[in-house]
Order: structure tokens, then C-alpha cells, then sequence
């Protein structure tokens, strides 16, 4: 059998004190700014400084996957006002630092449904992920209108559509990995969630299999390099097990399941 390396189900990872793939959910943008007065849609321009803050940490303590959730499937559901200014906000950063992302060395990657946002974002979408497509550095993905049973449909749906005389017992995880939104990365060894919610939101509800999950009640536009670290500190305090009994724990190399019992 085919063994996918990008899975955590079907192989033991490689563990550092870093986290190699980090997945954040944002959250608190909007009460950020209420706390302050001031309009919703004041915290998520707010929560932008955030983003470059962290891009920047990571990219300097060498994580290699970075993956935000900017936009959920939900999110739809927001007031029209909010919503708009967030598409019209999605647009300029874009245009404003895949100039910056691109001498930094750091891919852009776009998951999720982009098909109903405006021609202007799926055009400028594509175009920010082919000038960055060379970059060494930092892969930042950036989740938009994204939802973790939409991915897990659609890969099925690709799936049999690449094998149409699919069987029932054909349909097995190295098959429909490939196709998942994130197939291009490590599942995240770190997920950190801000603004004090303790759930994941319909977000890489197949990658966060056997992540490490991080709650802060610090509001994303005040989440910094030092916030950061304390994730990074609690995550290097953790037993990565997989599975395995903490008396197992006495190699460090990559082995699947079935030599590792």
C-alpha cells in the first residue's frame, strides 16, 4: 500500500521545537474594534498589521507552511456592509504586498472556493500565486470563503471523477488526499485560534487530525511576535505521541504505522 507522506494517520511526522506547519485562525478583529469604539470593519484593517507581523516571525524562525483563515464558507452570513468591505479590503492587500511577498522570497497559495468572489479577486488571486510561485521561502496560504466539509466533498467529488469505475472499497485515504485543498503541504503541526473561542470552525477538519491545538484570548489585531512565542513555547512542551505510548517515544525518523506498533 501506498503510504501518503502528507498524512498523520498513515505516518509519524517528524517533530521539531518548531512547528513546520502552522494553521491560525484570526478571530477578534471586530471586537478589537468595538472594544475601542469604533466600527467593525476598523479591526479587520487593524488585523492586517497582525498578518504582516507574523509572516515576518515565522518567516524568521523558519516555520515553512503558514496557512490563515481569512474567509470561511460561513462568513457569507456576516451583515452585507461588513462583507463587501472585507472583498474590497481581500483585493487591495493583494494588489499591495504580493510586490513585498515576492522579494521576501515567500509563496502565495489560495485555498477554498474562489469561484464566487468578484472577477477582479479570482483574476488577482491567480495572478499574486504565479508571480510568487518560485519563492523558496515561507509557503503562506491564505484560506478564502474555505469551509472543511466543502474541501473534503470536493476531493471526493475529483477523486471519482479521475476513476470512474471507482468501487466501493477502492475509496481509501492515499486515494483522496491528493485531491484535498492542502495536498501541497505537511498537515499543521500547530493550530492557534485567537480571540478566545475554543472550537476550529469548520477549518482543515481532515489536516487537524493530529495537530496541536492552541486557544489564546488575545484578540488577533494584538496577537504579535511575543504572543506567537508563547504558542511556539507551549507547543515545544507538548508529547507528540500519534498514537504511540510515551515509552515508544525513541526515535525521531519518520515511520509508518504499521512498522511503528
Amino acid at each position: 500500500m501506498s503510504i501518503n507522506s502528507n498524512s498523520s494517520t498513515l505516518v509519524i511526522p517528524k517533530v521539531s521545537a518548531v512547528p513546520r506547519h502552522v494553521a491560525i485562525i484570526m478571530d477578534g478583529n471586530g471586537r478589537w474594534a468595538t472594544k475601542r469604539f469604533m466600527p467593525r470593519v476598523a479591526g479587520h484593517s487593524q488585523g492586517l498589521d497582525a498578518v504582516r507581523k507574523i509572516v515576518e516571525e515565522c518567516a524568521r524562525q523558519g516555520v515553512e507552511y503558514l496557512t490563515l483563515f481569512a474567509f470561511s464558507s460561513e462568513n457569507w452570513r456576516r451583515p452585507p456592509e461588513e462583507v463587501g468591505f472585507l472583498m474590497k479590503l481581500f483585493l487591495k492587500t493583494m494588489r499591495g504586498e504580493i510586490s513585498r511577498l515576492s522579494e521576501n522570497n515567500i509563496r502565495l497559495k489560495m485555498i477554498g472556493d474562489l469561484t464566487r468572489f468578484d472577477k477582479a479577486i479570482q483574476e488577482m488571486a491567480e495572478f499574486s500565486q504565479e508571480k510568487t510561485a518560485n519563492g523558496k521561502g515561507l509557503t503562506l496560504t491564505i484560506a478564502a470563503n474555505y469551509g472543511g466539509r466543502w474541501d473534503v466533498l470536493q476531493a471526493m467529488q475529483k477523486a471519482i471523477s479521475a476513476n470512474p469505475n471507482l468501487a466501493p472499497d477502492d475509496i481509501r485515504e492515499e486515494l483522496l488526499t491528493p485531491y484535498l485543498s492542502m495536498a501541497f503541504a505537511p498537515e499543521p503541526d500547530l493550530f492557534i485560534r485567537t480571540g478566545g473561542e475554543q472550537r476550529i470552525s469548520n477549518y482543515l477538519l481532515w489536516q487537524l487530525a493530529y495537530t496541536e491545538l492552541y486557544f489564546t484570548d488575545t484578540l488577533w489585531p494584538d496577537f504579535d511576535a511575543t504572543e506567537l512565542q508563547k504558542a511556539f513555547t507551549w507547543y515545544s512542551q507538548r508529547e507528540r505521541r500519534f498514537g504511540r505510548t510515551s515509552e515508544q517515544l525513541t526515535t525521531s525518523h519518520t515511520l509508518p504505522l504499521s512498522d511503528a506498533v
